[in-house]
Order: C-alpha cells, then structure tokens, then sequence
C-alpha cells in the first residue's frame, strides 16, 4: 500500500523482464503525473462549534496544496490509500504476469535416404527411384579396357571355360551412358542375378543356360529382343564389340522396384577392421589374376590386371578412370567341372576393406537369397560404404597378401657400442 508521501514523488518506468520468457515490460507506479507534484496531507485544524450559525462545510480534513497542479496527485494518492483499505490482495495477485507453462520441443531427424548396393546418401533419389541393371561384361584381352566397370555398385568376376574371366556389372545408383562388351550367360549365373531383381542384359547362350537364366522371372535383355538397346560398335571386332544403353535397358523393365541391399555396412562414424596390409593378389589364370594395392587418397583397393599391368610400386598414382573399389571379397567356391562354379552354401571368405582384411565364411541358403558373410565368431561382416567387388575364385587357389613392413626399431647392443667408442678414439689418437 502506498503512502501519501510516496505518492508525491515522480515515477519513473522500470523494466521487468518475466523469466526469460517474455520481452520487458513497463510498469508503472501509480501516483501523480510526470511533471507534477503530489498533495501533501496535513493535520486538521480544529474548529469551535459555531453559534446559530449553518454548519461549516470546510470542518474536518483539509489538503494544503504544495507546488502547481497538485490537485490530481492529492486525488491519486487518495485513490490509492482508499483502494488499498479496501483490497484483499486478489487485485495485486492479478497484476503480476502469469509465467508461461514450459513446453518441451521434440526435433524429429529425417533419415537421409541411402543407395541400396552402396548405402552411400542417395539426396537425388536415382538409386531408390529405379531397379538393379545386372550386364554380363566380357573380360579377355581383346575386350579391355571395358565400359562401365568403374561405376558399377557392385561386380562379381566369375571362372568360365578355359580358366577365363567374365563379370556381372551391376548398376543402381550410376551408370555409364554404355556398358560392354556384352557376352553370354552361363549357367552359375542364376545364382548371382536371381537377389538382384530388375534387369538384366546378356549377348545370348547354349540354349540350356538361357532357360536357366529366363527362369529367374528377371526382365532380360538379349539380341534377339534387344531393340535398340544392345549395338554394335563399329570400332571393335566381333564378337568383342556388342554394347548397351543403359537409359534404354532400364526402360525395359517397365515400372521400377528399387532393389534390396545385398550388404550390411558399417555403423556412421564407425570403420572397418581388420589386419592391416598393403596389397593383396587373387590368383586367376595368367592373364587375369589380379592385384589391388590399397590407395589412402582414393580410400579404395586400386585395381591391376594382369597383376603386374600398369603397377610399377605400391602406393602408384592411379590411372584415369582406374577401377578402385572400397571393398573386395574374395568368395572361395567349388568349380566341379572347372566352370560352371556352385554359389549355393558355404565356405571361406577373406574380406578387405579400409586397407585391412578379415578372413570369415559366406552363406546363401537358397537361389534368391543375398549372399552373407561373417567373422570368425559367427557376427556379421560390415563393409566400408561404395563400390564392392566379389571375386567368385576357386577354392584351393592361391591368394597373396601383402603386410606392411615392421615398425620396429633394432637397439645395437651396449657392448657391441663400446668397442665403436674405442675405435673411435683410437683412431683419433692415430691422426
């Protein structure tokens, strides 16, 4: 409650700021106009009653005016004190501001999509916008260098007649404008396209393997149904000179089914480990075995075909458009006949990621299941996310790894350092 005094003094506005929550506010004190001074109560003067005469009207409190205009602060104090007497605290409680009731914000992460064969971001939407394209790649000298193998997702290299290379090149989330040369299909290859889904693109085939292959329930593609989607390019011989457009293979399997991861990937933020190397070797025929020599700039496994083509040191600078996958498996199967290799079961597999490898085992339960792989004590193998390769080599064969030099550092032993000392001086001593 005020006092009478108070009310003569001039107000003045003080922000109030309500917890952080509101901006500052003005309050102002009541009392009298800016600019003005305040009534000032004094003591009554005391009147005699008055003889037959009409009653005073000045009897009682009198108000002594201080200073200009201070009737309307004498009349604002007087509102106040009158107020207050009559309060009971409610009008005091409702002008203080009511605190906000705190509300918790939830931010909701929208997951960036990922390509299904490299689980790399797909921002775009290509690779889950449209299906697997799987074509069957020559690999003989005539043949290189090929179309399309260093954009592919993933590549299986298989053993066909003669101890002979060919690869399934399998696009998702890019793709050159032409891939080839195209070659035929055979009759392991249900096994490695039947998981995949969408399209595939093959030259032809002994009319067994072509049943094979028709029985998957893939859309294929093949001379005699291709169109203009296979040709013949005229600066190559035959049979090495058949390649597609890869815009128009897509087109013939009509409404696109994203295809489903054939992988699982390392956690973000998380890597690869395993044992360390260098390079390693896959042991094919003469003429298709292979190196890859891990590049830190590239963060991939540099392809060399023969294993000493183009390769002159580790660590060499990569050539132009140099295959260099982040990831190789070497798959060890059965070939009873020499082809024709078994993709169905089980059994060894060396991983290599990161520039490190673990060596684990692979299972494909049935023809359209993904082929799976695991460690030695039965968990699943994570690879590094981008391109992956899959050599489908013979089990038995020879493969190669390179470990890095050893760190260690050789200490002469302290007598051994002593006599150096006495040689030292003695030849000193001699000059």
């Amino acid at each position: 409650m005020l006092r009478a005094q108070e009310a003569s003094r001039r107000h003045r506005r003080r922000p109030l700021r309500d917890a952080g929550y509101r901006a500052a506010l003005d309050r102002v004190a009541v009392g009298a106009g800016q600019g003005e001074e305040a009534g000032e109560l004094v003591e009554p003067r005391v009147r005699h009653a008055p003889s037959a005469r009409r009653p005073d009207p000045h009897a009682g409190v009198h108000v002594r005016l201080v200073g200009w205009r201070a009737r309307a602060g004498t009349l604002a104090a007087c509102v106040v004190l009158v107020a207050g007497a009559c309060s009971d605290g409610s009008s005091e409680q409702a002008a203080k501001p009511k605190k906000p009731t705190p509300t918790s914000t939830t931010t909701t992460t929208i997951p960036v999509p990922v390509a299904p064969f490299t689980n790399l971001p797909d921002t775009d939407g290509v690779a889950n916008g449209r299906a697997s394209l799987a074509v069957k790649i020559e690999n003989s000298p005539d043949a290189r260098p090929q179309s399309g193998l260093d954009v592919a997702d993933i590549v299986y290299e298989e053993v066909v007649e003669g101890g002979i290379t060919r690869f399934w090149a399998v696009f998702n989330s890019r793709a050159p404008e032409s891939v080839g040369p195209v070659r035929s299909v055979r009759a392991m290859d249900p096994g490695i396209i039947s998981p995949l889904g969408g399209v595939i693109a093959y030259s032809g085939g002994t009319g067994p393997n072509v049943a094979l292959v028709r029985a998957t329930g893939l859309v294929y593609v093949d001379e005699g149904n291709a169109a203009d989607s296979l040709y013949r390019e005229g600066s190559r011989s035959a049979p090495h000179n058949l390649y597609g457009r890869t815009a128009s293979l897509w087109a013939r399997g009509g409404t696109p089914v994203p295809p489903r991861p054939m992988f699982q990937y390392v956690d973000e933020g998380e890597s690869f480990t395993g044992v360390p190397i260098i390079a390693f070797t896959v042991g094919f025929q003469p003429g298709y075995d292979v190196t890859y020599v891990w590049n830190e700039a590239r963060a991939g496994w540099l392809r060399y075909q023969p294993a000493n083509a183009r390769f002159d040191a580790i660590g060499s600078t990569p050539i132009p458009n140099q295959v260099a996958p982040q990831n190789v498996i070497v798959q060890f199967i059965d070939y009873p006949r020499g082809s024709e290799g078994d993709v169905m079961g089980s059994g060894a597999a060396w991983v290599f990621s990161n520039g490190q490898y673990v060596q684990g085992t692979w299972t494909k339960l049935y023809q359209g299941a993904p082929t799976s792989f695991s460690d030695a004590n039965g968990e699943p193998i994570a690879l590094t996310p981008g391109q992956t390769w899959v050599e489908l080599f013979p089990t038995g064969g020879p493969v190669g790894v390179l470990a890095p030099p050893p760190t260690t550092t050789s200490t002469q032993p302290e007598k051994n350092q002593d006599d150096d000392k006495k040689k030292q001086k003695n030849q000193q001593d001699d000059d």
